[in-house]
């Protein structure tokens, strides 16, 4: 009998080891039917811009007239703006300004959320789409991203009345939507402002990925209108919101919805700016 050394004998068997299993065999390698996940893109955003900072001097001195009137030391004040109190500025961030005026305050907020998913199969756009669309239903403008036809009157999708005036009655709670009582008064404001259709809580075009405009009338105590305009947009993985409101000082004016409306919608496409930088 041939004498085989214990190396080359171990070497064979090896050898025919791995012959046996070659990379054609299915099994040596791969879990057939597992599925292959890929994580869903990060946001565009990574950070937000400071929000006190955010909005220039220029633009403020035109949404807080009142502040003009003001020493200067106090006016530098108005226009610094509080900011909203974060845990976490890259997650999401605010600022408010007020200012006083014979006739009627007005007062300005900003808030900017960087959204983010958790869940590795929904993108931080996707994650942010759904956040927005809530918002949006909210407010009486509900059908989410995927039925925002710019411009379309809040009445028709919501089931209100296609002639809902623009905001709300004054006896109703600050907050509540414009629009969103069925069979409510047309505020006074509708005839010296224009055209119901212009100024009716509505769904914005050319405003980030996706926008809406609210903009509701309400009495504060038993004397003064209050009218707030909010304007809420998206831009892939962040969300502004802002509400400016002006609250007469006489029972008998009635704040000028169109006005606030334009400045708001002014400050809004400044901001989409801004994030974009």
């Amino acid at each position: 009998m041939a004498y085989v050394p214990g190396v080359a004998l171990l070497a064979a068997l090896v050898a025919g080891c791995s012959a046996g299993s070659g990379a054609d065999d299915p099994a040596a390698d791969s879990k057939p039917g597992s599925p292959t996940v890929s994580a869903a893109p990060p946001g565009k955003y990574r950070t937000l811009p400071g929000s006190c900072s955010a909005v220039p001097r220029s633009t403020l001195k035109d949404l807080l007239p009142g502040a003009a009137e003001l020493p200067q030391e106090q006016q530098d004040k108005v226009y610094e703006g509080t900011a909203s109190v974060t845990f976490d500025t890259d997650r999401k961030v605010g600022c408010r300004w007020k200012s006083e005026a014979p006739d009627a305050s007005r007062n300005l907020s900003i808030d900017l959320e960087r959204v983010v998913s958790y869940d590795p199969a929904v993108s931080d756009d996707d994650r942010a789409q759904d956040v927005y669309a809530k918002k949006e239903s909210a407010a009486g403008l509900s059908g989410g991203p995927s039925s925002s036809v710019s411009g379309t009157p809040t009445g028709s999708p919501s089931g209100k009345p296609s002639g809902s005036p623009s905001g709300t009655p004054s006896g109703s709670p600050s907050g509540t939507p414009g629009g969103s009582a069925s069979g409510t008064p047309a505020t006074p404001s509708a005839p010296e402002t224009g055209s119901d259709e212009d100024l009716r809580p509505r769904l914005l075009d050319g405003l980030g990925d996706a926008a809406f405009l609210d903009d509701a009338l309400t009495r504060a105590g038993s004397t003064a209108q209050h009218r707030t305009v909010s304007v809420v947009f998206r831009t892939s993985n962040v969300i502004v919101t802002i509400e400016y409101t002006e609250q007469s000082a006489l029972v008998t004016e009635v704040p000028d919805s169109k006005e606030l409306q334009e400045k708001a919608q002014a400050l809004a496409r400044k901001l989409a700016e801004t994030i974009s930088e």
